[in-house]
């Protein structure tokens, strides 16, 4: 007897992932095939139900189908809210920098999670996606919140897709947030020098110059952006070989500064100074000598706050940028845009795409030229012009 029943058990078993197939107690056919893990890892079963067997593996087979084209998915009970969760803790956390983690939960918990967090993974549709771009939009959430959005529930969800918790990304199929072109405002070379002026100071001493008069130079002449300036260090400048190189940034997550690496390979370089950059910077060591000694020039950040520690954005601003602006007279622009002026005036004077690529720190070439594109066409009529006399000296 013992045997015969270990003989119907084998011939019921199926291979890894087959399906399994089995009568229960109250008479109905159940059938069960394993689909993928949830966003824990743990194993994931779809069950089936039917009243017969021929039923139950006939849906079996569907299934079975469906699993080997990749339109299976199975998110059990699982609410969006609670997978992004999930998926904010075992996998984006540790894949992205401390800054973006904490952009990523603000946009699920303020943003996602009050609007469609209550819905089921399994059946989140496109529409409910569009509609709660609508809605952010009726209250005036900003186009760049709204893409913002987008990215995060959209990445979120492709990682579903692959722990094969759903068939497909429904933001694939949704109409994403377009967000307009921020106009960006360089200085022209006038205005630059207004700037460095005042940053200078007066000669009469009447009006000291800004402690941070290096940082302005290189702004202008380099395109730091305002993270590398903060967090570059003295070990990483070389003033006898006129060069610095960009390894580090400065963070702040939640009021903590922190360095970091730059995020991506183009963003750490070497770059290039003019005469006139080295000349602040030692300028500015000497200063940093006479403040705190020989390690505030020769160790740690090259760039400090009164007090001796590393800058914080807010201060910065308040306390030196914007006054900085109001004594030059000029318009109320944005730090960054200290670092498009950069670009825009060596593209304005013929500098080669590639090299200002290089010295931004762009991932790709395309990235500089879609930025300022406003500069191409001065640069083609310059060339064109180039290209018409020389072959008019040619034709002569």
């Amino acid at each position: 007897m013992a045997t015969a029943t270990k003989e119907r058990k084998t011939k019921r078993r199926r291979g890894s992932g087959e399906g399994t197939i089995f009568q229960r107690t109250d008479g109905r056919w159940c059938a069960a095939i394993a689909n993928g893990c949830d966003a824990s890892g743990k194993r994931r079963r779809r069950w089936i139900y039917r009243a017969t067997k021929g039923e139950v593996t006939e849906e079996l087979t569907r299934l079975q189908g469906r699993k080997l084209d990749g339109t299976l998915g199975d998110a059990g009970r699982l609410s969006v809210g609670k997978y992004l969760d999930q998926w904010l803790e075992s996998s984006a956390k540790a894949t992205v920098r401390a800054t973006t983690y904490v952009s990523y939960k603000g946009v699920i918990e303020n943003h996602i999670k009050p609007r469609i967090g209550g819905l089921s993974l399994a059946k989140l549709a496109p529409a409910h996606v569009q509609a709660m771009y609508a809605t952010m939009e009726d209250n005036k959430k900003s186009a760049r919140l709204r893409q913002l959005t987008h990215a995060v529930l959209r990445r979120s969800l492709n990682q579903a897709v692959k722990w094969n918790m759903v068939p497909r990304n429904v933001c694939n199929a949704v109409y994403p947030p377009r967000v307009a072109r921020k106009e960006i405002r360089p200085l022209t070379a006038e205005q630059v020098k207004l700037l460095l002026k005042a940053a200078a100071g007066d000669e009469s001493k009447a009006v000291p110059a800004d402690p941070l008069e290096a940082l302005y130079v290189l702004a202008v002449t380099t395109g730091l952006r305002l993270g590398e300036l903060f967090g570059l260090q003295w070990a990483d400048v070389d003033l006898t070989a006129g060069c610095l190189h960009v390894r580090y940034t400065l963070m702040e997550v939640n009021g903590k500064l922190s360095l970091s690496e730059p995020k991506t390979a183009r963003s750490r370089r070497k770059v290039e100074l003019p005469a006139f950059a080295v000349e602040a910077l030692r300028g500015h060591q000497r200063s940093a000598l006479a403040a705190g000694g020989r390690e505030f020039a020769t160790e740690g950040h090259v760039f400090r706050n009164s007090r001796g520690g590393p800058l914080r954005r807010s201060h910065f601003h308040a306390d030196s940028f914007k006054p900085l602006l109001k004594r030059a007279k000029l318009p109320a622009i944005r730090f960054h845009d200290l670092r498009h002026t950069a670009a825009t005036l060596m593209l304005a004077g013929g500098e080669h795409p590639k090299v200002v690529q290089e010295l931004l720190g762009h991932s790709q070439i395309s990235v500089t030229m879609d930025t300022y594109s406003h500069v191409l066409p001065t640069m083609q009529r310059e060339a064109i012009d180039r290209l018409g006399k020389l072959l008019s000296a040619s034709a002569g």
